[in-house]
């Protein structure tokens, strides 16, 4: 994690969990509020957002400690962060090799096309994608979370 702990997905096995991976120095870093607040509104209810930065797209900061400081200070983060990871390429981090193989609302899958592309993972174990354009507050993921919350 992004403060040096370590963590497993299979902890959050049974919620609703909200992949983004994230960048701050995008024109798309607004959506950390968005994530914030959908944090704050069910984490309570079996939900978590998880923050994936990535330097996939050159608009991340150098290291770890500088993302966090960006992330609490600036959006007031308080979700869990990974460490930095690639979610394109030879590197890809193992999560995303298997999260790239879902396909959108458009029936598309493959590489993760820009900053904050949304990966909804159901109790279920099903996966929804959201194309980086589509917001965190949007009725089309918070209608899926709040169908699919355990709690």
């Amino acid at each position: 994690m992004l403060d040096g702990s370590k963590r497993s997905l299979s902890e959050f096995q049974g919620n609703v969990v909200l992949v983004v991976n994230v960048a701050s120095r995008c024109g798309l870093s607004p959506q950390y509020a968005q994530l914030e607040e959908l944090q704050r509104k069910y984490a309570d209810r079996g939900f978590t957002v998880l923050g994936v930065p990535s330097g996939s797209f050159k608009q991340e900061l150098k290291d770890d400690e500088s993302i966090g400081e960006y992330c609490s200070t600036t959006w007031g983060v308080s979700f869990p962060m990974t460490t930095k990871s690639d979610v394109n390429g030879r590197n890809r981090h193992p999560l995303y090799k298997e999260l790239v193989k879902t396909k959108d609302a458009m029936g598309l899958a493959g590489p993760v096309m820009w900053n904050f592309e949304k990966f909804l993972i159901l109790p279920s174990g099903e996966v929804k994608r959201f194309r980086p354009q589509v917001k965190p507050d949007d009725e089309s993921i918070v209608s899926v979370i709040e169908a699919n919350l355990p709690k």
